[in-house]
């Protein structure tokens, strides 16, 4: 079971005084309380500029998958089939591959991966992994805080790596009986894979439902093929 870090010193302001790109406020730290606190209050941090200051976001509308409403076509459900899904075997290599700095957007910079991987040493951060031949050929990263996952980054180097992880990890979020798959904001990317925009005050009754429900659901399911 997840380990409780110590509860951050700082004090979010309602997610109702975010401006109109979503920024509730700039500062704070990137410690385990803190970072549970944000995602438990319906927020998440991205540095400000590539730099050490961090803005707190509650975008509105937000992006989410349902987890009934992935859509898998027929070539994708073939690439599962070329793919092994694991789970939390190198999480460090995967937040490592979002974090290339030569990638279009990164944001993700050395505090982030710290801060993440400390997370995950306390169970509450995990990867989901697409492995071929024994090599990691992609995957993604998030926070799993009872039954909701909140996506932070995913990246591939073999054609649908990717979008296998995020197939493995919806599976497995609905086996284990995940509530919310939060992925921040829709993209045409991800909205042709099943994303769908959502009021801020309909994700966040959502949210409070989904953080109540008891079990970690990544922890409940074996690894496996999706």
């Amino acid at each position: 079971m997840p380990i409780e870090p110590p509860a951050s010193p700082w004090a979010f302001p309602p997610v109702t005084d975010a401006d109109e790109a979503g920024v509730v406020g700039v500062g704070a730290d990137l410690e385990p309380g803190t970072l549970l606190a944000a995602y438990r209050s319906g927020l998440f941090p991205m540095p400000v500029d590539g730099g050490p200051r961090v803005a707190w976001w509650s975008p509105d509308p937000r992006g989410v998958i349902p987890l009934d409403g992935l859509r898998v076509t027929r070539s994708l459900r073939k690439a599962c089939r070329a793919f092994e899904v694991r789970i939390d075997t190198a999480f460090g290599q995967v937040i490592g591959h979002c974090a290339e700095p030569s990638r279009d957007g990164g944001w993700i910079n050395r505090d982030v991966v710290g801060a993440y991987t400390r997370l995950h040493e306390l169970g509450w951060a995990h990867s989901v992994e697409t492995w071929q031949d024994d090599e990691l050929v992609g995957g993604l990263y998030g926070v799993s805080i009872g039954g909701l996952f909140a996506g932070e980054s995913m990246f591939h180097l073999r054609r649908d790596a990717s979008k296998v992880a995020l197939v493995g990890l919806v599976e497995r979020l609905r086996q284990g009986g995940a509530a919310l798959l939060d992925v921040q904001w829709t993209t045409d990317h991800l909205r042709s894979l099943g994303a769908v925009d959502v009021p801020r005050h309909r994700y966040l009754d959502r949210l409070v439902e989904a953080i109540a429900l008891p079990v970690d659901p990544l922890l409940r399911v074996a690894p496996g093929p999706p």
